[in-house]
């Protein structure tokens, strides 16, 4: 696989295929929470994680921004960039959570952990 290209300093890469996978989704919800605001996490797996995509959007709403970079199979390439700009949104029905994503290396201020 090719490298892809860092646009700016503000993209930093994970690249899942490294991970346990007993231990990945936890390691991208570490890794996401570390993040500040306007800062992206490019996630690289050799499977399309829509089951973790969708954790993602309930956990966070829109303040993780999901993009595919490529997406073909055995090369999957994400951007997750975290947009605090954004409001969060849950799901209809879902009960509303306190805090939401707070970014920054604080953690993340959900009550899904």
């Amino acid at each position: 696989m090719s490298e892809l290209p860092m646009f700016n300093e503000n993209v930093f890469p994970f690249d899942a295929r490294g991970v346990a996978k007993r231990f990945r989704h936890a390691a991208i919800f570490g890794a996401l929470e570390s993040l500040q605001d306007g800062e992206t996490m490019r996630f690289v797996n050799d499977h399309d994680p829509l089951p973790l995509l969708g954790q993602i959007q309930q956990r966070y709403g829109n303040q993780i921004g999901i993009a595919y970079v490529a997406r073909e199979p055995g090369n999957i390439v994400i951007d997750f960039r975290v947009q605090l700009s954004q409001p969060e949104s849950a799901p209809a029905g879902a009960p509303a959570q306190a805090g939401g994503c707070g970014g920054g290396g604080g953690g993340c201020g959900c009550a899904g952990t």
